[in-house]
């Protein structure tokens, strides 16, 4: 959920609200009373979890995992070699003559 920065007009108490994008905004401060003003900020992006960069950025230290977990017979320099496909010959229409 998105966070809010608020600032009351009257007492100038500034404070964040967690709200759903379709609530509406805060008009009332809870402290004073006087009219709320919704303000613009810089977002907060905040990623949670673990590990959710190996994949797009991996460090060294992963290449060198993933190169361990090769099975034995593949390497570098080995090469698979592309698929083809048959060639088919363009098909000739009768004329009529």
């Amino acid at each position: 959920m998105p966070v809010y920065e608020y600032k009351c007009t009257k007492c100038d108490k500034k404070f964040e609200v967690m709200q759903k994008i379709t609530e509406d905004p805060l008009t009332v401060c809870s402290s004073c009373g006087g009219v709320l003003k919704k303000l613009i900020t810089n977002t907060s992006f905040v990623l949670k979890g673990s590990g959710w960069y190996v994949t797009d950025y991996p460090s060294s230290d992963r290449g060198k995992e993933k190169k361990a977990e090769k099975p034995a017979g593949e390497s570098k320099d080995t090469k698979s070699e592309p698929k083809t496909e048959p060639k088919t010959e363009p098909k000739k229409e009768a004329v009529n003559a």
